[in-house]
């Protein structure tokens, strides 16, 4: 009994010797937040960045006026950044998590506030009108009311959204105007969205965006025409199908402004009846005309119309108008009743060709000349939402 007794004395000794080395826990990660909370005069068209160090982000929460606003976390799960620039006189709540592995998670809340800006820009006017239908060849035109010096700052807010997937590009008219045309015709019956998030962008010197402007269209029906001028017939075909053949007349080519244009062109507008006058003439000149006309469809914005006219003798013979297409007035009248805005309308068999920025002739420019006057080095690929950058 005592063997064991000292035995047992000797293991306890030699346990008691022995260490155990306990693991730190490892240090939580670290957020950070720029602007930084707590800032009264940000720049709204920086935007706002939340990074994690020593770990990831779990989730960013960011609020406007109770409204969340959209934003991106990069392929690390570091970097958390605002999809688009910030409003001014804006204030904005933050609440980010951080995580990292065996360490308690970081929590980071606060808010921001933007300056106030003195000169903003907005949208003046959009192309189609909010809720209109349209057809497959509608261009979208951005109006605004301020001349915009940054056009790429500008061109990188507009968002299109589509239900179909679709390419396209922007280009720039002038410092006012910037127009969006896919690749090709749009796919017809779907929804469109458009969103200049100009809220914060900064398109010059001291001039930000005020608010962003977000409107919606349709796309109809698939409606195309086809116009020869040399055999005097024009062809409606309504989704890959006939649905008219009319003859007609078209410009008598004695003038260069008598003389019809070749190429794409798109409806634009109509009316019924329009007033039309001779370009260029005084009453009393040869050649005056001062006339109202019935079921007038726009083409072009120098002057060309299809349109009805009495002169059946001439439709289907000879080109005798003034550079319009002159149809038999009840398939004027049916042409007038069926047509959309932007519905294409291809002209052959003239030596005039119709200018790319006449009237909504954006068609004839191929695509690799449109994306010239884009101001981003890069085509738009609209898969339900543009990516910026």
């Amino acid at each position: 009994m005592r063997r064991v007794a000292m035995f047992c004395v000797a293991f306890l000794l030699v346990c008691g010797c022995s260490s155990v080395t306990a693991q730190a826990p490892a240090a939580p990660p670290v957020v950070r937040v720029w602007p930084p909370f707590d800032s009264k005069r940000a720049r709204p068209d920086r935007g706002l960045i939340v990074r994690a160090q020593g770990g990831t982000l779990s989730q960013v929460l960011v609020y406007q006026d109770g409204e969340p606003v959209p934003g991106r976390l990069d392929a690390s799960r570091t970097t958390w950044r605002t999809s688009w620039t910030l409003k001014p006189a804006t204030e904005y709540t933050v609440t980010a998590t951080a995580t990292r592995e065996g360490a308690p998670a970081t929590v980071a809340m606060g808010r921001i506030r933007t300056r106030a800006v003195s000169s903003t820009f907005h949208v003046a006017r959009t192309t189609p009108l909010p809720g209109e239908t349209v057809g497959v060849g509608m261009p979208i035109i951005l109006e605004f009311d301020t001349p915009v010096r940054d056009r790429a700052a500008v061109e990188e807010a507009l968002e299109v959204r589509a239900a179909a997937p679709v390419e396209g590009a922007w280009r720039w008219l002038d410092d006012t105007r910037v127009v969006y045309r896919p690749r090709r015709f749009w796919t017809p019956r779907q929804q469109v969205t458009v969103t200049a998030h100009l809220a914060g962008v900064r398109a010059g010197d001291g001039l930000y965006g005020g608010t962003d402007t977000t409107f919606a269209f349709t796309v109809g029906r698939k409606q195309t025409s086809t116009i020869d001028t040399r055999t005097h017939q024009m062809v409606v075909y309504r989704d890959g199908k006939v649905a008219q053949r009319m003859a007609i007349s078209a410009g008598m080519a004695t003038t260069v402004e008598y003389t019809t244009t070749s190429g794409w062109h798109l409806t634009m507008d109509k009316g019924h009846p329009v007033r039309m006058i001779s370009p260029g003439r005084e009453k009393g000149d040869p050649g005056y005309y001062d006339l109202m006309i019935d079921h007038a469809v726009r083409i072009s914005d120098s002057g060309e119309y299809v349109h009805a006219k009495d002169n059946v003798w001439a439709q289907g013979r000879v080109n005798v108008s003034h550079g319009c297409v002159n149809a038999r007035p009840d398939q004027a009248a049916w042409f007038y009743e069926t047509s959309l805005r932007g519905d294409p309308v291809l002209i052959t068999g003239t030596d005039r060709p119709l200018e790319w920025h006449n009237g909504w002739g954006y068609w004839q420019l191929p695509w690799e000349k449109w994306r010239q006057g884009s101001a981003l080095p890069r085509t738009v690929a609209v898969r339900g939402v543009v990516p910026r950058g």
